[in-house]
């Protein structure tokens, strides 16, 4: 049996890379004190800034970002893997990305991942979102190794294109990693039942640290960060959108059982039509 401790740390980012990490930090601090061995972090936590023009002012490079200088070195005193789940970061093309950045227990940013699936929607609610007018999307799936297994990073969005996540799992990926700031109106709809879906559907263990509350530049966000099971379980999960630390213990040997119960990773064909 392979058991290994994650840590959800559940954030409401305001709108500095300072401030992000003097609120982030002691949750980070918490997690690593708890013995977890990967502590993931949600989307944005490096800032999070609506008004476009003070967004530009904000953003740097990965490179010279405070939040993921000060994460780094938390990873490196507490010898441990942080996957943040998302920082949004100046490219060196002058265009930004929205950004995972898994860093290992040397400090090192060893994996990479630029968000793919852009939020460009119109809520009934009357909420217009357009990511495209600030991010370049990414144009690679990501697969990388931790002590325990193989993550496939993935970010908020991305959770409704299922196609993503059947080629991460079968690159070898045995947790599916889901950082988030949902809205409120699609988080209370389709949030636990996408991330339960994507689940089954790949027999892995999928971790969804996420943003909760009124944030500093007015955006409200769902919380409600959670660990599923391969066999589609909720293991554990925040019941509200106060920040806080969710820990999940995962036995590895979960996801064997599951996809030899459910072998449709082996299973699916190719097929023509429209």
């Amino acid at each position: 049996m392979t058991i290994a401790r994650v840590a959800l740390v559940q954030t409401r980012t305001p709108a500095s890379q300072a401030a992000a990490l003097e609120h982030t930090a002691p949750l980070i601090e918490e997690a690593a004190s708890g013995g977890a061995g990967l502590i993931i972090t949600p989307e944005g936590s490096n800032f999070l800034q609506k008004a476009r023009p003070l967004f530009e002012e904000t953003v740097t490079s990965t490179e010279a970002d405070p939040f993921v200088l000060g994460v780094r070195a938390l990873a490196r005193a507490h010898k441990t893997h942080i996957l943040i789940g998302s920082a949004l970061v100046r490219r060196e093309d002058g265009k930004c990305a929205n950004r995972s950045l898994l860093v290992d227990p040397t400090g090192d940013i060893v994996a990479t991942y630029d968000k793919i699936h852009m939020f460009d929607v119109d809520l009934p609610t009357g909420e217009r979102h357009r990511e495209s007018n600030l991010y370049t999307p990414g144009e690679a799936a990501v697969v990388a190794p931790v002590a325990h297994g193989v993550l496939g990073l993935t970010i908020c969005y991305d959770i409704r294109f299922p196609g993503l996540y059947r080629r991460l799992a079968s690159a070898g990926a045995s947790i599916l990693t889901v950082p988030s700031a949902f809205t409120r109106p699609t988080g209370k709809a389709h949030w636990e039942t996408l991330l339960r879906a994507r689940a089954i559907e790949n027999g892995a263990f999928v971790l969804a640290a996420a943003q909760g509350g009124t944030h500093e530049d007015g955006r409200a966000t769902w919380g409600h960060s959670m660990a599923i099971a391969p066999w589609g379980e909720v293991l554990a999960a925040f019941d509200g959108d106060e920040p806080g630390v969710l820990f999940a213990d995962l036995n590895l040997d979960e996801v064997t059982k599951a996809r030899a119960a459910i072998p449709s990773l082996l299973n699916g064909r190719e097929f023509s039509g429209p």
